[in-house]
């Protein structure tokens, strides 16, 4: 993990990014925290060579996406043109339709049909498609967890992973485990921490909750992962200053100083 590849995710600041000028004032506090990267995630609709001219201002790489399983189905074109423009490699997926949720076969679809657009996404446009879970994917059937459906029936080449490790934890994964299970398929993971609050589970900044995050810095460091993605779902404070937080803290294991 080097201070060049720990990104920020924008869908934590979504409350801030509903304007072009929003986005550009969060785009300038997040560069002021350090962050050299950022992932474009719940973003309001703007003009996408706004969104690269405003990146670019404050220095910020556009590392990885989230995009709407729609316009990956139907939209292919225009939305790899936009990546292409913002020179961004990583298309995610955040999450799995509804409709391939509730079975082995929905899954196993779902693994058919993503693999196919994953690979005109390589071979047409050079980009490389990847998947982010929740928890729900370890619901079981028939044995097997939706993750693991998705690990076993997806093309291998093309179909890559950002591993979501609060909630593979949540879902009752081993994060260090699953990262080893997808390695060569990670360019890219989302970092949060979890603790508990009144008896529940809590997003948490990185070094504020119980996660193993020496095992699982360790385990990207072996597995070859590209980009370290610092995103909380819910904060319990400003979420700049939860994102800065995170952010002191892994660079305090990088023995660096901020």
């Amino acid at each position: 993990m080097k201070l060049s590849n720990i990104a920020a995710q924008m869908y934590t600041l979504r409350e801030y990014t509903r304007t072009p000028e929003a986005l550009r004032e969060s785009l300038r506090k997040v560069s002021e925290i350090g962050y050299q990267a950022v992932q474009i995630s719940g973003i309001g609709p703007m003009d996408p060579q706004l969104v690269k001219d405003y990146a670019d201002e404050f220095g910020l790489k556009i590392c990885a996406t989230h995009v709407p399983w729609d316009r990956l189905a139907n939209d292919l074109d225009a939305l790899a043109a936009e990546h292409k423009l913002w020179d961004c490699k990583y298309i995610g997926l955040g999450s799995l339709p509804a409709e391939y949720q509730t079975s082995q076969e929905g899954y196993r679809t779902f693994a058919r049909l993503a693999s196919g657009i994953a690979r005109t996404l390589k071979e047409q446009y050079g980009l490389q498609f990847v998947y982010h879970n929740h928890d729900f994917e370890f619901e079981r059937f028939d044995g097997l967890t939706g993750m693991e459906v998705l690990l076993q029936e997806s093309d291998p080449e093309v179909f890559g992973f950002e591993l979501d490790l609060y909630w593979v934890q949540a879902g009752g994964g081993d994060p260090v485990e699953w990262i080893h299970k997808v390695e060569g398929r990670m360019q890219a993971v989302h970092f949060k921490d979890m603790t508990i609050l009144s008896r529940k589970p809590v997003f948490a900044e990185i070094g504020q909750g119980n996660m193993n995050y020496g095992a699982i810095i360790e385990a990207c460091r072996k597995t070859g992962v590209e980009w370290h993605i610092v995103e909380q779902d819910v904060c319990q404070r400003d979420p700049f200053e939860s994102l800065e937080i995170s952010f002191r803290h892994l660079h305090s294991r990088l023995g660096e100083q901020v």
